[in-house]
């Protein structure tokens, strides 16, 4: 019988930190197997909602759950089948792939030299690091350390994924490349794609959600999200001094230097006005608009759609 990744499940899961910032609240997710996109910008709550989920540290309140697995109660076992790539991680820089990757797996408890030698083998060849398995990693590229990361955090064939902010800094190759390795892990587990970068959740992921100020504002279908604001997108090229103006009138989501002037983006059920010219959204326009409050409070796209007929 085909084994399939369960998915993950997060019910009401607060946090507040010890210096009042309420950084995750009443949080609640349904991230089902595949590539799952959580977007927001810096600050919004991500980093402690991947921390929390790969128990590294204790919500206030809430449930989590991985299949069978009680994830605040159960954390040996949630670790036991845990892939984490944080933001920002150590590397020995003296050491080479291969002798670093095998140091990781003895303590996965991979005591057998013939096993960890099959099972280096074959994560260095799948991050396509084989090549420049005896290069020392004081020497690779930006890419090539991201990469190395998902080999470690794949020791054990976890059932879970978490990769936080993978590809900022990444030159446009190496983001690619990155991308496609998180799309093939993804058809055997559950990998949470942390960003800040819309284009990232745009070209590979099948869900996704946003996150702000610690609230989840959207939890869609990418392509569903950006169909929901067909007819609702109007753009106007104009002076940086007619931003002002036009901000009181309008529900603008985004303003964007072009040529010495603003391409303002607007929400709106009908044409704002004249000067208005609509455009086909984009899911950098539900980004902002969901950011701008336009899906409603609960962040259900459902819900937001009955109530816009």
């Amino acid at each position: 019988m085909e084994n399939h990744p369960a998915g993950l499940t997060i019910r009401n899961v607060s946090k507040r930190y010890a210096n009042g910032v309420q950084a995750l609240h009443q949080v609640s997710l349904r991230v089902p197997p595949g590539l799952y996109g959580l977007l927001g910008p810096n600050g919004a709550g991500k980093s402690t909602l991947m921390r929390t989920l790969a128990t590294l540290q204790e919500p206030d309140e809430g449930h989590i759950q991985l299949g069978d697995i009680d994830v605040i109660h159960q954390k040996e076992a949630l670790r036991q089948t845990l892939g984490y790539l944080p933001q920002e991680f150590g590397l020995y820089p003296k050491a080479s792939a291969a002798e670093l990757l095998d140091y990781f797996a003895v303590l996965k408890g991979l005591t057998s030299r013939t096993e960890r030698q099959a099972v280096t083998e074959a994560l260095l060849r799948q991050t396509n690091l084989w090549d420049k398995r005896h290069q020392k990693l004081g020497g690779y590229s930006g890419g090539m350390r991201q990469r190395f990361g998902v080999a470690v955090a794949l020791l054990g064939n976890p059932r879970l994924l978490i990769v936080d902010e993978p590809t900022a800094g990444l030159d446009p190759a190496e983001r690619v490349r990155f991308l496609n390795l998180l799309s093939e892990l993804s058809d055997t587990s559950v990998v949470l794609l942390s960003t800040h970068i819309v284009a990232d959740v745009a070209e590979l992921c099948t869900n996704m959600a946003i996150i702000d100020q610690g609230q989840i504002r959207l939890e869609a279908e990418p392509l569903a999200a950006v169909t929901s604001l067909r007819g609702r997108i109007w753009r106007q090229l104009t002076a940086t001094a007619a931003l002002p103006p036009l901000a009181p009138e309008h529900r603008i989501i985004s303003a964007k230097r072009l040529s010495g002037r603003l391409l303002v983006h607007v929400h709106s059920p009908v044409s704002p006005g004249p000067g208005f010219e609509p455009v086909a959204p984009d899911l950098e326009d539900v980004y902002f608009s969901a950011l701008a409050g336009c899906f409603g409070p609960t962040g259900d796209l459902a819900q937001t759609q009955k109530a816009a007929r």
